[in-house]
């Protein structure tokens, strides 16, 4: 049963096995959680603005896949909190790994003198994803598509201060910036699910554009957004 802030829009009954605490509908009949929404712009207009650049500078293709992975990611998430619906949900995180196992690769990449392809590692992440990929699908479970992509992205993190400490130091300022980011947004992410309810309860008494700024899950997006996008320039 949808929580009672919660009204019926032009997407119908949300059919996502994930719902988060944006009263759905409450600021538009189109879209189901507008925040949520709106906020993933962070994750399409700067990632293409990287692409463009990137093909313009002439850099290798795996940056240019790394940002238009970053913006298929913006995209279905855009679609998925604008509809709650499973396939959009889908189209939210299948993503997610996607472009996490091509920020690996170019993490282990970034040594290389000559534009050759590892193919080791290439096969390794594609044998990742697609497995991941079945499993979820068969399974529907939240929990586990978390836990997938929370390994990834330790791998991410464990590499990329390795690479800040011990072979570009220079490049500290631009990594833990990154760093810290994502972990303000995921914070805030945890606090969006755990303090729902009061979420709710203090947003009913505060007026609508106010109330926008507890929406954790936005900030979500805006914070891991910023600090992925950071971490492409890293």
């Amino acid at each position: 049963m949808a929580p009672a802030a919660d009204r019926e829009g032009y997407w119908g009954p949300p059919t996502s096995t994930l719902e988060w605490c944006e009263e759905n509908y409450a600021v538009s009949y189109y879209i189901a959680e507008f925040w949520n929404t709106v906020s993933n712009l962070i994750f399409i207009l700067p990632p293409i603005y990287g692409a463009i650049q990137t093909y313009k500078d002439g850099l290798e293709k795996r940056y240019l896949a790394a940002y238009l992975c970053l913006t298929a990611v913006g995209l279905g998430s855009w679609c998925f909190h604008m509809t709650l619906k499973y396939e959009m949900q889908l189209l939210d995180e299948l993503p997610m790994i996607y472009s996490c196992c091509v920020f690996v690769y170019c993490l282990y990449e970034c040594f290389k003198y000559k534009n050759t392809v590892n193919y080791a590692l290439l096969f390794l992440l594609i044998t990742y994803s697609v497995v991941v990929s079945i499993v979820y699908l068969d399974l529907k479970e939240p929990v586990f598509h978390q836990i997938m992509y929370g390994t990834l992205v330790s791998i991410i993190v464990l590499r990329s201060v390795y690479i800040v400490l011990w072979v570009y130091p220079w490049l500290r300022g631009l990594g833990y910036t990154s760093l810290t980011v994502f972990l303000m947004g995921f914070f805030l992410w945890n606090v969006d699910n755990i303090f729902c309810d009061k979420l709710r309860a203090l947003r009913e008494k505060m007026p609508p554009v106010v109330g926008a700024v507890t929406q954790f899950h936005a900030w979500w997006h805006i914070l891991t957004g910023l600090g992925s996008y950071l971490h492409i320039l890293l």
